[in-house]
C-alpha cells in the first residue's frame, strides 16, 4: 500500500488542512489538535466543547499554517454569512493565531474532554470574541501547550512488549514509552485534544464502499472522516483495517520502516452528516451517511450503537525522536488481529 494523504488539524473540529509530508512524534502530526474551542455557558461559565456533531458550523471554518516574521500562524478564514452589525470586511472573517504562543502570558485554565483532563491556556479575549461572533454563542480558545490527557480504557493503550510476546508476536520491543514530558512528569501514552487517540488511519477502499451504500451515487469525501493518514488500501479489501494491528511506513527505496500500532476503532457520529458548504446537516443522500453505515458497521461489541470507519494508532514507543512520513511512502500490514478490537474508553 501506499500513503495517499496526510492531515493535521491544528484547531480541532474546524476544517483539517493537507501535507505533503508530515512529522509525527508521541502526540501524533505535529501541531495536532494542539488548540480546541469551548461554548461557554453564559451564566454559569460551564464548558461544552464545541466539535461537528453539535456545532457543524465548524465545517465553515478553513484553516492553514503559514509562515510569518518570527513565528508560524494558524489563519483561521470563516467561509460563512457576516454576522448581523458586524462588518462585512475581509479582514473580519480572518484570524491570525500564533501557532506556538508564548504560555508565559497566558491564563491557565483546567478544561476536561471526553472524561480526560488537562490543564491548558485561554489563548484571550480578542479570539474568543472573534469566534464567538462568528459561531453566534459564547467562544473560548484554549491552547493545550505543554499540557498532557492521558489515554484512557484498558484496549486503547498500547500494550507493553512484554504483554504482546505472551500473545504469540515476536518483537524487538524491549518497552513502551511514549509521550514523556520530561524529568519529574510521568510517560504516557498521552493526547491532545484529539479525542482518543494521536493519529487516525483510514483506508480509499472503505471509503468506496461507503460511497456504493449511497443512492444514486452521491460522493462522500475522506476528509468528513477527519483522518490523519489515508492509504490506498492496495491488495486490502473493504475495512481490512478492522484487524490491522501494526502497519510500517517508509520510503519505497528504503529498508528501514517506521512503526505505528493500530489499538482500536474509530466509531462515528452525526458528523458525517454535515455538508462543509453550508456548516448545516446535509440534505439528501448526503445527510444519511450515518445512517447507511448503521446497517452493517456497528461492528465494535464495546459500542454496539455507533458504526466504524478508520483505525486509531500510535506511534512505536521505539522512534523516540518521532518520524517523518511523507504522501506516497509504502505502508505493510506487519501484525493483524484475529479478533477486532472493543471500545472500552469510560468517556464516551
Amino acid at each position: 500500500m501506499k500513503i495517499t494523504a496526510l492531515s493535521v488539524y491544528p484547531i480541532k473540529a474546524l476544517r483539517g488542512i493537507e501535507l505533503k509530508s508530515a512529522q509525527i512524534g508521541p502526540l501524533g502530526i505535529k501541531h495536532d489538535r494542539n488548540f480546541i474551542l469551548y461554548e461557554v455557558h453564559p451564566s454559569t461559565g460551564t464548558l461544552k466543547k464545541i466539535q461537528l456533531d453539535s456545532h457543524p458550523r465548524c465545517a465553515l471554518f478553513e484553516q492553514q499554517i503559514v509562515s510569518a516574521d518570527e513565528a508560524a500562524l494558524v489563519v483561521v478564514r470563516y467561509h460563512g454569512s457576516t454576522p448581523k452589525n458586524a462588518a462585512a470586511t475581509e479582514e473580519s472573517k480572518q484570524l491570525q493565531i500564533p501557532l506556538e504562543p508564548d504560555m508565559s502570558s497566558l491564563e491557565k485554565i483546567d478544561v476536561v474532554l471526553h472524561s480526560s483532563p488537562a490543564s491548558a491556556y485561554r489563548m484571550g479575549d480578542a479570539y474568543d470574541a472573534w469566534f464567538s461572533e462568528h459561531f453566534g454563542v459564547p467562544t473560548m480558545l484554549v491552547y493545550l501547550g505543554d499540557g498532557r490527557r492521558a489515554v484512557l480504557g484498558k484496549t486503547l493503550p498500547p500494550k507493553p512488549a512484554q504483554e504482546q510476546q505472551q500473545q504469540g508476536w515476536i518483537s524487538s520491543l524491549t518497552s513502551y514509552i511514549i509521550g514523556s514530558q520530561g524529568p519529574g512528569v510521568n510517560s504516557g501514552p498521552w493526547v491532545s485534544f484529539s479525542d482518543v487517540a494521536p493519529l487516525m488511519v483510514a483506508s480509499e477502499p472503505s471509503l468506496k464502499d461507503v460511497r456504493d451504500r449511497l443512492l444514486n451515487g452521491q460522493p462522500v469525501e475522506m476528509y468528513k472522516f477527519r483522518p490523519n493518514i489515508v492509504v490506498d488500501g492496495e491488495g486490502e479489501d473493504a475495512w481490512a483495517e478492522d484487524f490491522w494491528a501494526e502497519l510500517a511506513i517508509g520510503p519505497s527505496h528504503s529498508v528501514e520502516k517506521n512503526t505505528l500500532q493500530l489499538t482500536g476503532n474509530c466509531v462515528r457520529c452525526t458528523s458525517l452528516n454535515v455538508d462543509y458548504q453550508t456548516g448545516k446537516p446535509a440534505e439528501g443522500e448526503l445527510g444519511n451517511v450515518l445512517k447507511r453505515l448503521m446497517k452493517d458497521r456497528r461492528v465494535d461489541t464495546g459500542s454496539k450503537w455507533s458504526p466504524v470507519f478508520g483505525r486509531y494508532a500510535f506511534l512505536d514507543g521505539r522512534h523516540t525522536e518521532g518520524i517523518n512520513v511523507s504522501v506516497g511512502d509504502s505502508v505493510e500490514v506487519t501484525r493483524r488481529n484475529t479478533e477486532r478490537s472493543a471500545w472500552d474508553w469510560p468517556g464516551m
